[in-house]
């Protein structure tokens, strides 16, 4: 019989973009699995709502004020993660966690540093190739880190590192391709191409598969296309496939990604880690167009690593133009052994267990199996003078 951990209840923050919401929930489930209590802190944001709708029974989920950090609104963002701090320590007052989780991203800031006060473990995930800058700050409050590439380990100034890979959900692992194309309207002896941009999506990507589509659909005339706009291009490339007398599918946002991903022949994508965990769930062929303005330029370094596994193709946003495009996705399209030796590269970049492994850590409070729980000392929780100072301290180290 598995011995107790003693661990009870975890609070993930996974709030912010699909990327930290998506990897979030599919540990939680891992955990609740194991009859783990879990709490979520998401943000206000319109995406998380989008992601969690439908997928969050069973949890206490809680919304946080966000704010991104970008030059010239640091008051605004302390401000906000202030607040959120506090808000997560009156939290902690009355349902106090074992350990806290952080996806990545500012969300994560306030239940971490309320934890760590708290004297919960604390511990986060990075799943991008390079550390952003919310996990390079609370690495320094952590007991305990897991990352999704073997690179990223020794960026981190924290001794217990685990590499367990990206949690994916587990829909994308029980998918069927021609239930997937049913249930979208498509036809499943016809190849069909998948553009997404991310969760909110991405105009240059937009741009750039509008411009190739005469080219593609002159080429591969039973090609089906599938694009996923973001909000505020949708009428525009809808408007650009009508023009082009080319019939699609065009989609502001999907929250039923398994399924198009499992429908799809190829993709072109962006580069965010937790759409690279899913192409390699789904052993889907891509082309990557990574996100040029990426912080430390991590979808580029997160490309790389599929590109030199053999995973995938890269283009770069600033100096491709249409014909590189259609000559990238040519290759994919009409060689079905191109196709096949990229998705044993995928499957050999997959991490199936990554949730469990996860959970494994939070159970284990960070040690590997045989060693013991270690709790690290806290000052006292921050209600007085001086635990406001120390708080804020840390709030102001980030800029």
């Amino acid at each position: 019989m598995k011995p107790d951990s003693g661990v009870r209840r975890v609070a993930i923050a996974c709030g912010g973009t699909g990327g930290h919401v998506f990897p979030g929930l599919a540990v939680a489930h891992a955990l609740a699995a194991r009859g783990i209590e879990v709490v979520l802190f998401v943000s206000p944001k319109d995406i998380d709502r989008r992601s969690l709708h439908g997928r969050a029974a069973g949890f206490r989920v809680e919304c946080l004020p966000m704010v991104g950090l970008t030059r010239g609104n640091l008051p605004l963002f302390l401000r906000a993660l202030w607040r959120g701090y506090r808000v997560s320590l009156g939290i902690f007052s009355e349902w106090l966690p074992d350990a806290v989780l952080g996806m990545g991203g500012f969300t994560s800031a306030g239940p971490i540093l309320a934890g760590w006060r708290r004297g919960a473990f604390c511990c986060f995930h990075e799943s991008n190739a390079v550390p952003g800058r919310a996990n390079r700050w609370l690495a320094r409050l952590a007991d305990a880190g897991f990352v999704g590439f073997s690179s990223t380990a020794g960026r981190f100034p924290v001794r217990r590192i685990w590499v367990t890979g990206t949690p994916v959900r587990t829909e994308f692992r029980t998918a069927n391709r021609e239930a997937a194309c049913a249930a979208l309207g498509l036809d499943p002896v016809r190849p069909v191409l998948l553009v997404m941009g991310g969760s909110q999506g991405a105009r240059g990507v937009n741009q750039l598969v509008v411009a190739a589509v005469p080219g593609l659909a002159d080429r591969f005339p039973t090609l089906q296309f599938c694009h996923l706009t973001g909000v505020s291009d949708q009428e525009a490339v809808r408007t650009a496939y009508a023009s082009a007398g080319v019939p699609a599918l065009v989609q502001p946002f999907s929250d039923r990604m398994d399924q198009l991903m499992t429908a799809a022949t190829v993709a072109v994508s962006r580069s965010g880690a937790s759409s690279l965990a899913e192409l390699a769930a789904v052993r889907l062929p891509a082309v990557l167009i990574p996100y040029p303005d990426a912080t430390d330029d991590h979808q580029r370094l997160n490309a790389e690593v599929f590109a030199s596994a053999g995973a995938a193709r890269i283009l770069d946003q600033v100096t491709a133009g249409p014909g590189d495009l259609v000559s990238a996705l040519t290759d994919l399209l009409a060689d079905p052994h191109l196709r096949d030796s990229m998705r044993d590269a995928l499957s050999e970049l997959d991490a199936p267990d990554a949730a469990e492994r996860i959970a494994d850590g939070i159970e284990r409070r960070g040690h590997s199996a045989g060693e013991g729980p270690e709790r690290k000392p806290r000052p006292p929780a921050a209600d007085g003078r001086a635990g406001r100072t120390v708080a804020r301290r840390h709030l102001e180290e980030v800029s």
